[in-house]
């Protein structure tokens, strides 16, 4: 244990776990963004990973209805039933497989899912592997049990996919659980069918070895394509966790809604977790999960017409800047540019263009060691808002 000194002199004894725990960059880089405008400075934030639209007016009355109808206590610590059943039809409309209600936890936000699956797994001795450039909280909540987190390099060369011949040859007699996100944060990066194909094709040799896959960005998905989830392999079925959420999908960040696809060996164990967590999910926020997913979803079409016209701004205005390159992101909301070019790291350029330039957005080097040599854009803000953000950088970097 760590020994914190009072300034009274008493002491106190805290857990060394503690002490490795990460943060995620996004929110320190929008404090600082907060502090800066309060004293009066203009700030263009491009760094917050959150749709700028509001959620839906009939998902917003539903939670009113429930509300007024009286769901004021708790629910099962799994979710209510029907709004579990509506997670398995959209699974089946979206991802055409077939899912057991009972096997879906019903979370506070995307990020339980992933923590859990991370305790469940990760022990001293463990290995756990996560993409890099990847979500921080993954890395984090991998050290924070004291197993080793091993990084996937995500490569710009490959569209910020990874190889599956990479990964296979990085499973160890410890590699306990695989963590792959597609569409990724920050990078945008989409792994290809045929990535996927191979990957599951090599865990043949490796039954012991748990996946779990992160696909809140799965509706986000630009040019036509179809989105490639790995809940379409029933041969990793029985160690397959699935993360998704309505978040990112219909702008409902702060509502904390987030839902996990269990294999039957564990489903026990993470609603276990939940009980012992954060006893079940706000009532009425439930019920608005399930005019999510059984309402009207054009409001989820415009968002994505709307995204994809940002994506085509900022590409364009990013490879116009000096020392910038980008390539096109095939998923999600976020633009990485390489910024080699201009001779500086991540972390100084971040830190020079908000302070100088008035511009938030995020150090490549906030997602692991893969990610020097870029920064994240999210294109959740207004073309206005993206325009006039590059225009500042150009003035920045001429200068």
């Amino acid at each position: 244990m760590i020994r914190r000194r009072f300034e009274e002199g008493e002491e106190m004894r805290i857990a060394a776990c503690m002490h490795r725990l990460g943060t995620e960059s996004a929110f320190e880089v929008l404090a600082r963004a907060v502090r800066l405008q309060a004293q009066g400075k203009s700030i263009v934030n491009l760094g917050i990973g959150q749709p700028d639209f509001p959620t839906p007016p009939h998902i917003v009355e539903a939670a009113i209805k429930a509300l007024r109808d009286g769901h004021h206590g708790y629910t099962p610590a799994n979710g209510i039933l029907k709004l579990r059943e509506a997670v398995a039809a959209d699974m089946h409309r979206h991802r055409n497989v077939i899912v057991d209600p009972d096997q879906i936890l019903v979370v506070p936000g995307g990020k339980v899912t992933m923590f859990f699956a991370i305790q469940m797994f990760g022990e001293a001795g463990a290995e756990i592997m996560y993409p890099d450039p990847g979500f921080p909280i993954y890395r984090s909540a991998i050290e924070f049990t004291g197993a080793k987190a091993v990084p996937i390099p995500l490569l710009e060369e490959k569209g910020f996919s990874f190889s599956a011949e990479d990964v296979l040859g990085r499973i160890t007699p410890a590699t306990r659980l695989i963590i792959v996100n597609s569409p990724a944060n920050p990078t945008g990066g989409v792994v290809p069918k045929e990535e996927l194909d191979r990957l599951v094709e090599g865990l043949r040799a490796h039954p012991e070895v748990a996946i779990m896959s992160d696909e809140i960005y799965a509706r986000m998905v630009y040019d036509g394509q179809p989105h490639a989830s790995l809940t379409a392999y029933p041969e990793i079925q029985d160690r397959l966790i699935l993360l998704d959420g309505w978040s990112k999908t219909y702008a409902m960040t702060g509502w904390r809604m987030g839902w996990g696809v269990w294999p039957k060996p564990l489903i026990d164990l993470a609603t276990r977790l939940a009980i012992n967590v954060h006893s079940c999910v706000n009532a009425s926020a439930q019920y608005a999960g399930i005019a999510a997913l059984e309402g009207p979803q054009d409001s989820v079409d415009m968002m994505m017409a709307a995204f994809a016209e940002r994506r085509k701004v900022i590409v364009e205005r990013l490879n116009q800047l000096p020392g910038f390159s980008c390539v096109n992101p095939g998923g999600a909301f976020y633009a990485f540019p390489n910024i080699t070019g201009t001779g500086k790291s991540s972390r100084v350029l971040q830190d020079e263009i908000l302070n100088e330039a008035g511009v938030a957005l995020i150090s490549g080097t906030s997602f692991g060691i893969h990610g020097e040599g870029y920064l994240r854009f999210s294109y959740a803000a207004s073309v206005e808002a993206i325009e006039e953000a590059c225009a500042r950088i150009q003035r920045y970097l001429d200068r």
